[in-house]
């Protein structure tokens, strides 16, 4: 086969295999912010491709992004992900999540907060969820929340903060705040090293 045809019969084979879920895409509600998940997953792993093209790579390579796009999508999700199976360890039941959510790893992890703000990072084995069956944490925006770190209760965590790995936070966090330790503790807020309980 000549080069052509084989770039041919492989755009074909592309087109075939994502058109489920470039239809699902263009079809959503939640257009725009899966636009706004995609720059944002393609920036992360400095990826330069269009939305279309972008969508078909991170769809192949990480299930984590499956996950957040099937929550976007809706109950069209369900037919889809038949063909096209999430991380079955990874649990999003957040119902209201801002744009660029991102998950690296998303191993054995469960999103059950009230709400998440927008670009937002979340790393393997997390646990955000309930101290009882009414209480789970508001995630504001810019947050990060390393590895295995536990984030429970009815409780806030400030813009720009950042949960430090098997970090233990039942209390609220202010913004711009690093955390840290069993139960957390601040170290560095605005920038500035220090040695604070929550």
């Amino acid at each position: 086969m000549t080069s052509n045809l084989i770039k041919k019969v492989k755009w074909i084979a592309i087109q075939t295999v994502y058109s489920p879920i470039a239809l699902a895409f263009v079809c959503s509600r939640e257009k725009k912010t899966i636009s706004y998940d995609i720059k944002k997953w393609l920036q992360v792993y400095d990826v330069k491709t269009d939305i279309v093209g972008g969508l078909s790579y991170l769809f192949y390579k990480f299930p984590e992004f499956r996950n957040v796009f099937y929550h976007r999508i809706g109950f069209i999700h369900h037919f889809l992900q038949i063909i096209y199976p999430k991380l079955s360890s990874l649990y999003i039941t957040t119902s209201s999540i801002g744009k660029g959510l991102f998950i690296q790893h998303g191993f054995s992890t469960i999103i059950a907060a009230k709400s998440i703000g927008n670009d937002c990072w979340i790393n393997q084995q997390v646990t955000i969820g309930f101290s009882n069956k009414n209480d789970c944490p508001v995630i504001g925006n810019h947050v990060t929340i390393h590895a295995g770190a536990k984030v429970i209760g009815g409780i806030s965590i400030g813009n720009h903060a950042v949960i430090g790995a098997n970090a233990v936070v039942v209390k609220n966090v202010p913004d711009h705040c690093v955390v840290v330790g069993v139960p957390a503790y601040i170290i560095k807020k605005e920038g500035i090293k220090t040695n604070i309980p929550l």
